[in-house]
């Protein structure tokens, strides 16, 4: 599919090429503001916060952000480190927002919109899930909020829709999360309209964290010593995109998929063509602007049978991923791939509140 590395300067603007050719959205799976402007004016319409990329943020602008840090332990005097923490992560969300403002009024809300995270300590607790999310939501107009698709997640879910929350499902790896996200999202549309509440400038998305499938195959290969082609495990993630955009167009879900956790050009190139978002990193978005692969829709294409087959046939968890019925809501949160992605989110809390510490409280030794 790439051209020769000679010619890769012929096709650099790959991912405008993708948003001005083809229904495929390009969103910033960052908060930075230098790194959204330069995305936006490549076409990116949407972007996304998280208290892992609010730490990777503070960590490298903090020449910018230590005066506002050293501001909010004066105006909060009370506050702990986590409060003083997510008001950061608040900070820059409502800041990106602003960014994007211009394309969530021309998309009428179905674009344009800060992903921002609810925290993941909360995975097992619906209530305090939509509370978060209703306060989120309230930060900026074109707020979407990151809900986990965890047992607790998808009764969020439905409920934050129902109440006006545009969601963007998260922690999400396998076709029976994204079903589960669906359907939530649909009677929650279902219960808003029947009371005559609006929908019209709601923006639902369900991300799937497709490397993160991968990454927890290559795990479970290494555990269990299973040997296959080399580059079969790249395929799992979009096998499973491609199969749950199938599905969701044939039900007519209203709400679209979302490509993340990048780990190859697949889980770009593999998917270009559809009514779906890509949202690369920053760093990933230079990179497959200067690959020299064309944006060639390839949404409908399927993964070759023998890859798939040989996926079904040596990996449980993939077909566990891959099946409709494979993994039951009330067991997504003993999925392999959610546990490591849990534990990294909520040791980033930990980081960021540490971070802070260092505020309120120098260290003396140093």
């Amino acid at each position: 599919m790439a051209t020769p590395a000679a010619s890769a300067q012929q096709y650099r603007g790959a991912l405008h090429e993708m948003t001005q050719t083809t229904p495929t959205c390009l969103w910033n799976d960052s908060a930075s503001l230098d790194e959204l402007t330069d995305a936006i004016a490549n076409g990116a319409v949407g972007a996304t916060c998280n208290p892992v990329i609010a730490l990777t943020v503070l960590k490298q602008e903090m020449a910018t952000w230590k005066p506002r840090v050293a501001r909010l332990v004066e105006e909060l005097p009370t506050a702990t480190e986590d409060q003083i923490a997510w008001r950061l992560v608040e900070e820059l969300s409502v800041r990106g927002a602003g960014l994007l403002r211009p394309a969530f009024e021309a998309y009428r809300g179905r674009n344009g919109r800060l992903s921002i995270q609810t925290d993941p300590r909360f995975f097992r607790d619906t209530a305090a899930i939509v509370a978060q999310a209703e306060h989120f939501s309230r930060l900026a107009p074109n707020m979407i909020v990151k809900i986990p698709v965890t047992r607790a997640g998808i009764p969020a879910v439905e409920e934050a829709t129902y109440r006006g929350v545009s969601i963007n499902a998260t922690v999400s790896f396998t076709l029976p999360q994204c079903l589960a996200v669906a359907e939530a999202v649909e009677r929650g549309l279902r219960r808003r309209e029947a009371e005559g509440k609006p929908i019209e400038g709601m923006g639902p998305v369900c991300t799937i964290m497709v490397g993160r499938l991968d990454d927890w195959l290559k795990v479970v290969a290494e555990r269990q010593g299973i040997t296959v082609d080399p580059g079969v495990l790249e395929w799992a993630g979009v096998a499973v995109f491609k199969k749950a955009y199938r599905l969701f167009r044939e039900r007519g879900y209203r709400i679209r998929l979302l490509s993340a956790a990048f780990r190859n050009h697949m889980h770009w190139s593999e998917l270009v063509g559809g009514d779906v978002v890509i949202s690369p990193p920053h760093a990933w978005q230079k990179r497959l602007d200067a690959s020299g692969i064309r944006p060639v829709s390839r949404i409908d294409a399927p993964v070759e049978p023998r890859i798939v087959s040989t996926l079904e046939e040596r990996f449980a968890e993939f077909r566990r991923a891959y099946s409709e019925d494979g993994i039951a809501v009330a067991d997504f949160d003993a999925f392999g791939a959610t546990r490591r992605t849990l534990r990294q989110f909520i040791g980033a809390v930990a980081d960021l509140d540490a971070l802070v510490r260092d505020f309120l409280l120098p260290n003396p030794d140093k």
